[in-house]
């Protein structure tokens, strides 16, 4: 299951809020911190830029790019990992369980990996 999406009864995913035909598309910048390149190469040397009006949308979308990230990102019940924080712009995501906070046209989402160890 992809981050804030549900499956309804094996159809595709269920996007958490209206889109598709007669709703305007929606392109959206995503940053990465350096070290999720080494788990997802194909993304390092490129701008990432999804459609997307929410959260939930751009990952999900960034999942079909590069297969594994959604679960990286999020657990098995689709909310964001503890360890994991989003920002759309300056603000970090309110909605940590089904993602619903919306990223506006051109605008910039962060995933941001906290890491510990010594």
């Amino acid at each position: 299951m992809a981050c804030g999406l549900r499956r309804s009864n094996r159809t595709k995913f269920s996007p958490t809020t209206n889109s598709g035909p007669g709703y305007p598309r929606t392109i959206v910048r995503v940053q990465l911190t350096r070290h999720l390149f080494q788990f997802f190469p194909s993304l390092e040397d490129e701008q990432i830029e999804v459609e997307g009006g929410t959260v939930a949308e751009v990952l999900e979308a960034l999942e079909a790019r590069a297969p594994g990230i959604a679960f990286y990102v999020c657990d098995e019940r689709g909310r964001l990992r503890q360890h994991v924080n989003v920002f759309v712009g300056d603000a970090r995501v309110k909605d940590r369980t089904t993602l619903t906070d919306t990223v506006p046209e051109n605008g910039a989402i962060h995933i941001i990996q906290a890491l510990s160890g010594g």
